[in-house]
This record gives structure tokens, C-alpha cells and sequence, in this order.
């Protein structure tokens, strides 16, 4: 059987569906998680990966997500995403020059004022 690209997009659809929803939201959350991370500067070379109009999408995506998830995968799963999103929302604060109001921060209006 050659390997076609038909046959490769057919196999990760296998593949995918057998992954439980729980693990496909953490997985896609701690992408989101690690990405804000270096776009606020909390990698190896800030000075190059500081991003921080970047770090406000992926931040705000992150709180949706987890926002609109918690129920869905429990607090068991949630409660180490809501911390790690805590931590990039104020990493943010203290990277920016310009402050945020409180609530109008990046994932705030899903998360409510970070401080």
C-alpha cells in the first residue's frame, strides 16, 4: 500500500478519534500555555521571542478555551490550566509598559481582573 497523502489524512482521522476529548482540550491548552509563555518573555531569549501583541491572542484564546472547558474536563484537569493561565496573565502585566485597566487584560474577560 503506498503511502499517499489521501491515505495519511485517513490514518489521522483514526488516529484522532480514538483520542479522548479531555486529553485532545489539555493538549491543545498546554500549546496555547507554552506558546503565551514565550511570547511574554518567559523562555530562553526574551529579547528575540517577546511578543506581546502575539501573547494577548494566545492568552485570551487560552482563557476560552479553558473558561468553556472546566466543566467538561473537571476541576482535576482544569485547576493546573486556570494556574498556568494565571501566571501568563500576570507575566503579561509585568512585561507591558502600558497597564492594562483591571478586567481589560488579555483573557480577562473570561477569567475576570488578574492581579
Amino acid at each position: 500500500m503506498t503511502d499517499t497523502p489521501q491515505n495519511a489524512a485517513s490514518e489521522e482521522a483514526r488516529d484522532i478519534a480514538e483520542v479522548p476529548a479531555v486529553e485532545l482540550i489539555n493538549t491543545v491548552a498546554v500549546h496555547l500555555l507554552s506558546a503565551a509563555a514565550v511570547k511574554v518573555g518567559l523562555a530562553d531569549d526574551p529579547q528575540e521571542q517577546t511578543d506581546l501583541d502575539e501573547a494577548r491572542k494566545l492568552i485570551t484564546a487560552l482563557a476560552g478555551l479553558v473558561t468553556a472547558a472546566a466543566t467538561e474536563i473537571g476541576d482535576h484537569h482544569a485547576r493546573p490550566l486556570r494556574d498556568g493561565l494565571r501566571s501568563v496573565q500576570l507575566a503579561f502585566r509585568e512585561a507591558s509598559t502600558i497597564p492594562d485597566a483591571p478586567g481589560k487584560g488579555p483573557g480577562e474577560k473570561y477569567t475576570g481582573p488578574v492581579n
